[in-house]
């Protein structure tokens, strides 16, 4: 390249990282290392645009200074900070799925400040387990002969299978090979371990003796992978936990059920179609598997219930160890299966969101429809409008209650919703054709204050509030 060139002329106009970095830090407090690494982004961009012709480039000194204070200022707030979640969604998986109790947070926080008898049984002096207490409360509350709890719901499946199938194969349909957030599919976590997956069936319709078919020297489990983030319809059948158990039981192998979302208490008595957990046990599963911070509404967690002999062989494993959970954990999940077992569910903020009535939801909806008009949004109004649960947890099954409306159009919406992301604390609304919509359920009494405050800035901030086409 002609070093007079165009391109090199302005590569040369670029300040020295050190020299950025000096005057970005002129009457800040920000800390250096956060300079540092954003100047050297900042730069690194800038070069790598000029040289590609990618785009415009910053080579203006004080705008390239203003982009290296913004810069690190993101790399020294706190992560992940608190946001108000007012689309209605209560399992949210962007933003951390289920929220933890008070009475969790602060068992964590007993557990993190100082010591504890973490590994230690106070009656003996002697080295203890940390997972017996746990496993304990979850035998207690669903009847399984042991239980175990790891990292997450995918570690519990990766351990079982690993476990009690290595080198040998794992039976599953066809309609069960689900894909899970990030982009995570059931062959993959089962391609991690040592076992060899069998597919049987077809996407739509799977018969016991497509199983039976599958049976031989080489198997080494049956898998049941429950559908929680997707529902199949129409000319459709599957081989249910019950029938499955007498399949396995034949053929001397172990049958695991993967629940992905699953609840110790049964929903179905409070209008939600899930049952409890203790059903897959009752109907003769060997191992049943499912996620801590979904339907649960603890921290997240892997927790596998079952028979003792499966469950201890998932115990001495070593992967055991890979995934097992810390003190944090174990606290916030202790108290969460405590408040579960004393019938303290409405404790549980998950539990809470899933169980509030529209009647309930009705005076905080109406609060902040009335605090929107007062604050410059006239059109607010409330209406019954359906949410998700979300998390990958009772798909198609919508949440009924009073949602507080704005109608806008889609490019308003979407640019009153950048401007609250951007409020402090943030706030997430749901946008849907135009219309924004916040929803109380996933709100506390506490957060209406700062969500009028987010709005009202924004109605000063350049958003129009007034009717679409207005």
């Amino acid at each position: 390249m002609d070093d007079r060139s165009p391109v090199n002329e302005q590569l040369r106009r670029l300040p020295p990282v050190d020299r950025l970095v000096e005057r970005a830090a002129t009457g800040t407090d920000l800390p250096r290392w956060a300079l540092l690494a954003s100047a050297r982004d900042g730069l690194g961009a800038a070069r790598d645009g000029l040289r590609e012709g990618s785009g415009p480039v910053v080579i203006d000194l004080e705008a390239l200074t203003a982009r290296v204070r913004e810069g690190a200022r993101r790399r020294v707030a706190a992560f992940p900070r608190r946001v108000l979640n007012a689309t209605g969604v209560v399992l949210h998986t962007n933003l951390g799925r289920a929220p933890l109790a008070p009475g969790a947070l602060e068992a964590a926080t007993e557990a993190a400040v100082g010591y504890s008898d973490l590994e230690l049984d106070l009656a003996s002096g002697r080295r203890g387990s940390r997972g017996t207490r746990i496993s304990e409360l979850l035998c207690a509350l669903s009847g399984a002969q042991d239980a175990l709890v790891v990292n997450n719901a995918a570690g519990a499946l990766l351990l079982a299978v690993d476990s009690l199938a290595a080198g040998r194969e794992v039976v599953l349909s066809r309609g069960e090979l689900v894909e899970i957030g990030g982009s995570f599919r059931m062959p993959d976590i089962l391609g991690a371990s040592r076992a060899r997956l069998r597919e049987i069936g077809t996407t739509n319709r799977t018969h016991a003796v497509d199983y039976e078919r599958a049976l031989g020297p080489d198997t080494g489990l049956l898998l049941k992978v429950h559908r929680s983030n997707f529902r199949m319809e129409g000319f459709t059948a599957e081989v249910g936990i019950a029938e499955l158990a007498g399949i396995a039981r034949r053929a001397g192998v172990p049958l695991v059920e993967d629940r992905g979302s699953g609840s110790l208490i049964d929903l179905r008595a409070h209008g939600l179609p899930e049952p409890p957990v203790q059903a897959g046990l009752d109907d003769g599963a060997d191992v049943v598997v499912f996620s801590g911070d979904k339907l649960l509404g603890g921290p997240q967690a892997g927790i596998a219930l079952g028979r003792r002999e499966p469950i201890e062989r998932m115990r001495r494993s070593p992967l055991a160890r890979a995934l097992r959970v810390d003190k944090l954990t174990l606290a916030a999940l202790g108290w969460t299966l405590r408040a579960l077992a004393e019938g303290r569910e409405r404790e549980i903020p998950v539990l809470r969101m899933l169980l509030a009535s529209p009647d309930e939801l009705a005076p905080r909806a109406e609060r902040i429809a009335g605090g929107l008009r007062a604050a410059g949004w006239p059109g607010a109004r409330v209406e019954t409008v359906g949410a998700a649960v979300g998390g990958g947890s009772l798909p198609q099954h919508e949440l009924p209650g009073p949602v507080v409306c704005l109608d806008l159009d889609e490019r308003r919406a979407g640019v009153l919703a950048a401007r609250l992301r951007r409020a402090d604390p943030p706030l997430l609304v749901r946008v849907r054709r135009g219309v924004v919509h916040v929803d109380p359920r996933t709100l506390d009494d506490e957060d209406v204050e700062p969500l009028l405050r987010a709005f009202e800035a924004a109605s000063h901030d350049g958003v129009e509030t007034g009717e679409p086409g207005s």
